[in-house]
């Protein structure tokens, strides 16, 4: 009977652990990077660990984001000062 319950789940978490493959979005939905050349104000003040090279400007809040290639996901992180602020171009609101 135990084995009965253990196979009823693992179907549902073998399909929520497939969907974290899904391939990254932007906030459009259309996939697509649109990479620009950071400012010399926006990368002396952002943290040293994150890729400038990936980043842009989301429409949807005027904030940089860049992608982060780790060694399971990739992912869109919004790009951060040392102390952790978001760098926007226009303020929050």
């Amino acid at each position: 009977m135990m084995t009965r319950a253990r196979g009823a789940l693992a179907g549902p978490i073998l399909m929520l652990g497939l969907a974290a493959c899904e391939p990254m979005q932007d906030a459009d939905g259309s996939g697509r990077s649109d990479a620009v050349s950071v400012p010399e104000a926006v990368s002396s003040i952002a943290a040293p660990f994150q890729d400038l090279s990936t980043a842009r400007v989301r429409p949807g809040d005027g904030c940089y984001w860049y992608t982060h290639r780790g060694p399971v996901e990739t992912t869109e992180l919004p790009l951060r000062t040392d102390a952790g602020n978001p760098i926007c171009t226009r303020p929050a609101g």
